[in-house]
């Protein structure tokens, strides 16, 4: 999960390669994306899973669930809500 510099937008996504997206979305890679749109640019949550479709389907249980939800999530591991970018960099 994703958000901008005030915390007020959460952004959800998927891929196989974290560190060359969140580089992405850094960067703003793709100027007319959701992301960039709304400045999403600090990785504040992630999981991985062993296989794409579980990554998957846990992007559509997210994106499904309600803004309190994420939140919750992000609390649990992340209370703080900091950039979680140079933790990446080892995966």
């Amino acid at each position: 999960m994703l958000t901008n510099k005030n915390n007020t937008v959460i952004y959800v996504g998927v891929t196989s390669l974290l560190r060359a997206r969140i580089w992405e979305h850094k960067s703003k890679f793709y100027p007319k994306s959701f992301a960039a749109k709304y400045n999403c640019d600090k990785i504040i949550w992630y999981e991985c899973f062993s296989s794409i479709e579980e990554a998957i389907d846990r992007e559509k249980q997210l994106k499904g669930g309600s803004k309190k939800k994420k939140e919750n999530l992000i609390i649990e591991k992340n209370p703080d809500w900091k950039d979680l970018w140079e933790e990446i960099q080892d995966l």
